[in-house]
């Protein structure tokens, strides 16, 4: 599975109130999930999308002028749809001055016990946004993220990219569903955070979030992994762009991660030069 998501380099801001739109951008996807699925709540209908390659309509012959009207035709009403703006609080950093590493999508069968290794390795701990549907499959694996001493994130069912824009009701099932089949692997471990697949937060999303207990976690540095950048790129990104305080994104699943996995022991190295790596909080 992927992610579609074009995400930009942020500075570290802390409990900044943001306007955003109701879609930020996102990450390719792939299986278990399909686009299809990850797009659109239960029930919803598709929407036809109008062709680009329509050809224009001719020109009217110039041989007869048109009649002068005898009144000023009405004019259409040209008003446009505002797009849905909301003000919500998004958490961006690890409120103090450590950097924490984040993972998305797993966990994977392949690529979450190498993370994992590497993490344990060098005496990380970090923080692992979870997919519902894959928690389901490894238990094991989220069993040894809790074990390990790391943080629990939810990061919905199936990776559902338009999560926000369903009713409130709908995007509650789809978290509760999450930590349910987390809860399922580890009875009472605590789920802190919730990470919007794509970063498409939406107000209905952090206030359902909120509602649950959980922090509307984003991220400050985003080196875009998951398409799948030389491993020298991906390290350079996230050391250049770190500040302290800095959340970090990065990928343990969606897709082939060696290339992440390669550049985490210079990640680590990289930061641990100028910051404390911690992992995210998982009490209030």
């Amino acid at each position: 599975m992927a992610h579609r998501r074009v995400h930009g380099l942020a500075a570290v801001v802390t409990g900044i109130t943001l306007t955003l739109s109701a879609a930020c951008g996102g990450k390719p996807a792939a299986a278990p999930w399909s686009p299809a699925s990850a797009g659109a709540a239960p029930g919803a209908s598709a929407v036809a999308t109008p062709s680009l390659d329509a050809s224009p309509s001719p020109s009217p012959s110039p041989a007869a002028p048109s009649p002068t009207p005898s009144r000023a035709p009405t004019k259409a009403p040209t008003t446009k749809p505002t797009p849905e703006k909301a003000k919500y609080t998004l958490q961006r950093t690890t409120g103090s001055a450590g950097v924490a590493l984040t993972f998305d999508d797993g966990p994977h069968a392949t690529w979450t016990p190498k993370v994992l290794d590497a993490l344990k390795a060098r005496g990380v701990k970090a923080t692992f946004c979870l997919v519902g549907t894959q928690a389901k499959a490894y238990p094991q694996l989220v069993r040894r993220i809790v074990a390990e001493g790391h943080t629990l994130c939810n990061h919905s069912w199936n990776h559902e990219f338009k999560l926000g824009t369903w009713s409130e009701a709908a995007i509650r099932a789809n978290m509760q569903r999450t930590n349910d089949a987390i809860h399922a692997a580890v009875p009472g471990a605590p789920i802190r955070y919730f990470r919007h697949p794509g970063g498409n937060w939406t107000a209905a999303a952090v206030k359902v979030s909120r509602s649950l207990g959980m922090s509307p976690l984003h991220w400050t540095v985003d080196p875009q992994d998951w398409r799948r950048p030389a491993a020298s790129t991906i390290a350079s990104r996230v050391v250049k762009n770190t500040r302290a305080g800095g959340v970090v994104l990065l990928h343990d699943a969606g897709g082939d991660r060696a290339n992440t996995l390669a550049a985490l022991p210079t990640i680590i190295s990289g930061l641990r030069g100028k910051y404390r790596l911690i992992r995210l909080p998982d009490t209030l």
